[in-house]
């Protein structure tokens, strides 16, 4: 059975740890081939909704949730928990294009930070984020 595109969806997912290397591979029953996973059970549980959120959008209708228990018994060696996506906010990401900005900034600070191997967009991008965030609050 099919549900109809809301703007926040809720899936189970099952998080196992992969003996191998340690990581933590999160994957979805409901949502066939959408897999994440992290290092720790931590950054698996912050990378999940990205994956609902890349999968979803190509759904014509989304597949219903299967109840919790319903997985938890069908997974009983594996965590497993719901995962929340604010689809909204994942079909913006998807559409965000980057931009060229220039900057200006001290001669010292571009000499240190090029040493350091810092990534001047990915570092500027995170601060405009937290500085949004910050206002937002």
């Amino acid at each position: 059975m099919l549900m109809p595109k809301p703007d926040y969806a809720i899936y189970p997912a099952v998080f196992s740890r992969d003996a191998d290397d340690g990581y933590y591979v999160v994957t979805f029953p409901d949502v066939p081939d959408t897999i994440s996973q992290g290092k720790t059970l931590t950054d698996a549980v912050k990378n999940a909704p990205d994956a609902l959120g890349v999968a979803l959008p190509d759904y014509s209708s989304y597949p219903t949730p299967t109840p919790l228990r319903d997985v938890q018994r069908a997974f009983p060696g594996d965590i497993v928990s719901l995962v929340g996506v604010d689809l909204r906010a994942a079909r913006r990401k998807r559409r965000d294009s980057t931009v060229r900005k220039s900057v200006t900034i001290p001669q010292s600070l571009d000499h240190a930070a090029r040493r350091a191997g810092i990534n001047f967009s990915a570092t500027l991008t995170e601060a405009l984020e937290r500085a949004l965030e910050h206002r937002q609050n």
